[in-house]
């Protein structure tokens, strides 16, 4: 039996609470594995549905683009419907539609069930957050709790490789998508019973203007920047960054003036939630931009197979694991800006290592840098996703829980587009320096692309020009890397900095410490604009 509590003191989570932590893990693991998945399937899938250039595009995106422009809607409606009832459908449908994946006839099936899906799956993410606020009153443990929560993520992105590619070698192309079957058969079965329904019962209807602008918002910015990464410069890409841009003022604005508004912008004055999705940002600009490269690195310069080189990125989330394991059990002694300054340190010292990366030699700095990285980002994401659901009232936790997802998506996609360009402009400038004789005009510009496509440029050259092809190729890359370090590494001790400056005043729950709410202040709405945009 949980021991009497007072007013003052919050009720402690017993063995119910945790075993429905559990459950609630899972749905989260799920949704990172099925943005890896995929990518593996694509030649299999390609080769029996013969989708067009676009309509494979479609069908490799559209899964985490309407993620991302759905997750603060889903966030709000939970809080108007109850997060439970929205979790349980969500993963009914989700459900539902990975079979529909799975046995998809043709491309455009295949496109409507990951659209389907990707609706789905922005259920899930704000609805577990905010019932784990639910769930977890005393800080302690609710910080504890955030952290399993946040690892089954690495976990997710880690093993989904490698399930994957199991499941490729044995089955068709679909089997990937019933993964989530039986895991969102657990959660219907389980989840009546052990977890807690909660809506705000002051909630008015949802506006369905700000749903339509957010998502006018969302939308163009997440295309633009990943297929500014994925492309290259692009006046349309730019035109679509900067009409969400332009829309996004405008759902700020309406937020502004309704009674209430899909997500409380007056809360980013707060720096237990401003300050601290700013810091997150970063953190995931810096690990998503350089995972791209230490893939590459993996398979491309080194030669390792895709699982081979998923199994060294199991070293990376041991080190997140232990930061997870570390950064609660000193959150009681240590204020959260100290923590995750200290972590943001660390992660400098381990992507700083990723600077003495060699062409030859390196591997094993290689692999301890992801590790020092990664755990030292683990207090930023834990404690920094704590600090943005207790720094918003009760009533409001699925709106925040869905406002740091989409912080994650949208730091996720500046990294690989910023990185990205870093790196591949310093590839074609040391490519333009060193590109060997003896290549054709078309396999010249073709190499000075990418190293993937110098790889397979070099397969079809003679012997010596392949080989010497291969060693400019690898080491141009290697040099994009180190440059893309150097900056990820500036960036972090900027965020490490911002942390301790801005969350100095606030406590472990998000208390400021001032006697009161900081989102209860009223503020002009040019400011919060600013914050938003920027």
């Amino acid at each position: 039996m949980d021991p009497v509590t007072t007013a003052d003191t919050p009720a402690r989570a017993g063995t119910k609470e945790w075993t429905a932590l559990a459950v609630l893990s899972l749905p989260a693991m799920l949704i990172v594995m099925d943005l890896t998945v995929l990518h593996l399937a694509v030649p299999n899938l390609s080769a029996e549905l013969r989708p067009s250039s676009s309509q494979l595009l479609w069908i490799t995106d559209i899964y985490g683009f309407l993620i991302a422009g759905f997750l603060i809607t889903m966030g709000s409606l939970g809080d108007r419907v109850g997060r439970r009832k929205l979790l349980l459908v969500g993963a009914a449908a989700f459900g539902a539609a990975s079979v529909l994946a799975a046995y998809s006839a043709n491309a455009e099936m295949l496109i409507a069930a990951r659209a389907l899906m990707g609706v789905a799956g922005a259920t899930l993410m704000p609805s577990t957050l905010s019932l784990i606020r639910t769930m977890f009153e005393d800080a302690r443990q609710r910080t504890k709790a955030i952290s399993l929560w946040m690892t089954s993520f690495m976990v997710g992105g880690s093993i989904g490789p490698l399930v994957g590619g199991a499941l490729l070698e044995q089955f068709w192309w679909g089997s990937v998508f019933l993964v989530g079957v039986p895991v969102m058969a657990l959660l219907l079965l389980t989840g009546p019973y052990l977890l807690p329904e909660y809506r705000d019962p002051n909630a008015g209807r949802l506006d369905l203007p700000s749903a339509i602008l957010l998502l006018a918002t969302v939308l163009p910015v997440i295309y633009g920047v990943k297929k500014l990464a994925e492309n290259g410069f692009g006046w349309t890409l730019v035109a679509a960054i900067a009409l969400g841009l332009v829309v996004g003022v405008v759902f700020v604005r309406r937020q502004r003036m309704l009674d209430d508004p899909l997500i409380d912008v007056r809360l980013f004055r707060n720096p237990g939630y401003g300050a601290a999705l700013g810091v997150m940002t970063i953190s995931t600009f810096a690990m998503m931009g350089l995972n791209l490269f230490v893939m590459q690195y993996l398979q491309l310069v080194h030669g390792l197979s895709p699982f081979r080189a998923g199994l060294w990125v199991l070293p990376m989330t041991g080190g997140m694991m232990l930061g997870m394991s570390v950064a609660p059990a000193l959150a009681g002694r240590v204020r959260p800006a100290f923590l995750i300054a200290a972590g943001m340190f660390v992660s400098a010292v381990g992507v700083g290592l990723m600077t003495q990366v060699g062409e030859t030699g390196g591997f094993a700095m290689l692999i301890a840098g992801t590790v020092v990285m990664a755990a030292g980002f683990a207090p930023a994401a834990a404690l920094g996703t704590d600090l943005v659901i207790s720094s918003a009232p009760a009533e409001s936790a699925g709106a925040a829980s869905a406002a740091s997802e989409t912080s994650n998506e949208f730091g996720g996609a500046l990294g690989l587009a910023v990185l990205g360009s870093v790196g591949t402009a310093v590839y074609r400038a040391r490519m333009d320096d060193t590109l060997p004789s003896g290549l054709d005009p078309a396999a010249a510009e073709a190499a000075r692309e990418t190293l993937a496509a110098a790889t397979a440029v070099a397969g079809r050259s003679p012997e010596q020009v392949g080989a010497e092809l291969l060693e400019v190729a690898r080491a141009a890359f290697t040099d994009g890397l180190q440059v893309t370090a150097v900056v990820s590494t500036t960036a972090v001790v900027v965020g490490g900095v911002l942390a301790a400056v801005l969350l100095r005043n606030v406590r472990q729950g998000g208390d400021t410490g001032n006697g009161g709410q900081v989102h209860e202040a009223e503020t002009d709405g040019a400011a919060v604009a600013e914050e938003i945009v920027a």
